[in-house]
C-alpha cells in the first residue's frame, strides 16, 4: 500500500513523533515563502504542511495508516495536494476526507500578517498550538462564523455547487462528491471582519430528506415501478435513477417489494474511496382499467385468479 505521505516528509513509516516533527521543521524553514522565493516553494510548504497536519494527529495517522494513498484517490501526496489552488482550498477536501476525526486547524483566527504568516513568528516561538494550513502565530480572535443548510440529495450522491447568503454576501460552495448529514465544508473570507481581516464560513451540511428515497450507510435506496406486464411474464425496462438513466431485467413473476441492487452507484466514503450501492425497491404499476377495452376486461375478470 503506497503511503507518500511520509516521503513528503521525507521520514519512514516507522518514523516517531519526535522524528516527523523534526523532518517537518527542517523542511519548513528551507521552503517557507518568505525565505524561499523559488516559485514552487509557496506549493511545496502547503503540501509539507498538510502532510504534517495529518502525521502529527494521532487519529489522523491511524487513518491514513489504514487506508494509505486510497484516501487521496490512489494519487501521491504531492500530486493531490497540487490539485489545489490554494491552501484553504486544500483544507476544505482534507476537512472532508478527515471531518470526524477533528477539524484542521487553519485561518480561523485573525493573523499579523496574511498568507503563512512571518517567518519570525513561525519559527521564533517553536511550533505553537496552531499549525494548520492557514498560518502561524497571530491575535487570539476567532472571526469564523458558522451555519447549516440543507443541500438536495442528487448533490449529495453526485457533488456539484449550492449558492449561499450567508454574512450579507451570496457566494458559491462546492459540495464534494459523497458527504453525509454532518459534514462540515470551510467557505473561504466569507466570515466576520476586523481591520482588514476577515475570517471564514464553516458550513454544516444537511441532506433534505426525498420522498421515494432512503440512505443506508453508503447505499441509496429507490422506490421505483415498474408497468406490470414485467412484473408478470418479466422483460427489460428503463429506470431513472438519481445517478443517471439505467435499464434492469425483470425476472417473470417479480414480487412487489423485490431488491435489486446497481453496485457501486451509491455514495462515496471521502475517506477509502469506495462506493456503495443503489439500492431499488420494485413494485407494480397498476394500469388504468377503465381504458382496457371492453373484450380485455371482460377476459381479465374471468382468467385473473381470487388469490
Amino acid at each position: 500500500m503506497s503511503k507518500s505521505l511520509y516521503k513528503t516528509l521525507n521520514v519512514s513509516e516507522n518514523a516517531s513523533a519526535d522524528e516527523i516533527k523534526k523532518a517537518y521543521r527542517k523542511l519548513a524553514r528551507q521552503y517557507h515563502p518568505d525565505i524561499n522565493k523559488t516559485p514552487e516553494a509557496e506549493a511545496k510548504f502547503k503540501e509539507i504542511n498538510a502532510a504534517y497536519e495529518i502525521l502529527s494527529d494521532e487519529k489522523k495517522k491511524k487513518e491514513y495508516d489504514t487506508y494509505g494513498d486510497s484516501m487521496f484517490n490512489g494519487q501521491n501526496f504531492s500530486d493531490f495536494s497540487r490539485g489545489f489552488g490554494s491552501q484553504s482550498d486544500l483544507n476544505d477536501i482534507l476537512n472532508s476526507i478527515f471531518g470526524r476525526s477533528g477539524g484542521f486547524n487553519r485561518s480561523s483566527r485573525t493573523r499579523s500578517s496574511g498568507g503563512f504568516g512571518g517567518f519570525d513568528s513561525f519559527f521564533g516561538g517553536g511550533m505553537g498550538g496552531n499549525s494548520g494550513f492557514g498560518g502561524f502565530g497571530g491575535e487570539d480572535i476567532d472571526l469564523d462564523i458558522k451555519a447549516t443548510t440543507s443541500i438536495p440529495l442528487k448533490t449529495a450522491l453526485l457533488g456539484g455547487t449550492i449558492q449561499l447568503n450567508l454574512n450579507n454576501s451570496t457566494f458559491e460552495l462546492k459540495i464534494p462528491q459523497g458527504v453525509t448529514s454532518g459534514t462540515k465544508l470551510r467557505a473561504k473570507g466569507k466570515g466576520r471582519k476586523l481591520q482588514g481581516m476577515q475570517g471564514d464560513a464553516i458550513i454544516e451540511i444537511k441532506i433534505a430528506p426525498m420522498e421515494g428515497f432512503e440512505i443506508d450507510g453508503l447505499n441509496l435506496i429507490q422506490d421505483v415501478e415498474v408497468p406490470l406486464k414485467y412484473m408478470l411474464f418479466g422483460g427489460t425496462c428503463e429506470i431513472e435513477t438519481l445517478a443517471k438513466k439505467v435499464s434492469i431485467k425483470i425476472p417473470q413473476n417479480m414480487q412487489n417489494g423485490k431488491k435489486m441492487r446497481l453496485p457501486e452507484m451509491g455514495f462515496r466514503d471521502l475517506k477509502s474511496g469506495k462506493k456503495g450501492d443503489i439500492i431499488l425497491r420494485v413494485n407494480a404499476k397498476l394500469p388504468d382499467s377503465t381504458k382496457f377495452s371492453k373484450e380485455l376486461r371482460e377476459l381479465l375478470q374471468k382468467e385473473l385468479p381470487q388469490y
